[in-house]
């Protein structure tokens, strides 16, 4: 008969900086920043932009996103093209930006999925409790339907300006 043995390895080892730190991009982008501050972390069309400038940036996003009353427990979703290696659906600024200028702000990022029609689109606004929605103009239709089947439950939208974006019908009260 076989003796039951307790796991060494899980023994006197509650969490402590010696052995536990939590899953986030934040030190990235802040080591980054520090280490390259004049490299480029984005190239969009004729934009260019250093590690330096992004950090700036999502600070500030984080803090817009805590001014308007975001914080530890809120979602904030996008519904913006990140779709790597796929012809004409480029990675925008605005969705790097959301990766580190959300978690900054304590919240919880919710990337939605951008072939997704309107009734699944407002379910996973509802299930998730969004509070803010960046949006890219590109999916006005798909999420101006989405927004209509949430009624009352309807996030703040954020139009995010893409200068390269098809045409489309801007739903958001900010940019």
């Amino acid at each position: 008969m076989a003796v039951a043995q307790t796991n060494p390895y899980a023994a006197s080892l509650d969490r402590n900086a010696a052995n536990f730190v939590a899953l986030s991009p934040l030190p990235f982008i802040e080591r980054s920043a520090l280490v390259y501050p004049q490299r480029l972390a984005l190239i969009y069309g004729e934009r260019r932009q250093t590690w330096g400038e992004t950090f700036a940036r999502c600070r500030r996003l984080a803090d817009a996103l805590a001014r308007m009353g975001v914080g530890v427990g809120d979602t904030v979703a996008t519904m913006l093209p990140n779709v790597p290696n796929v012809p004409n659906v480029p990675n925008v600024p605005a969705m790097l930006e959301a990766h580190f200028g959300v978690p900054a702000s304590g919240a919880v990022l919710n990337t939605l999925n951008i072939r997704r029609d309107a009734a699944a689109i407002a379910f996973a606004l509802d299930h998730a409790e969004v509070k803010v929605l960046l949006t890219d103009r590109e999916f006005s239709a798909t999420v101006a339907e989405a927004l209509k089947q949430l009624g009352s439950r309807r996030p703040l939208v954020i139009e995010v300006d893409d200068e390269t974006a098809p045409a489309g019908t801007r739903l958001g009260e900010l940019d």
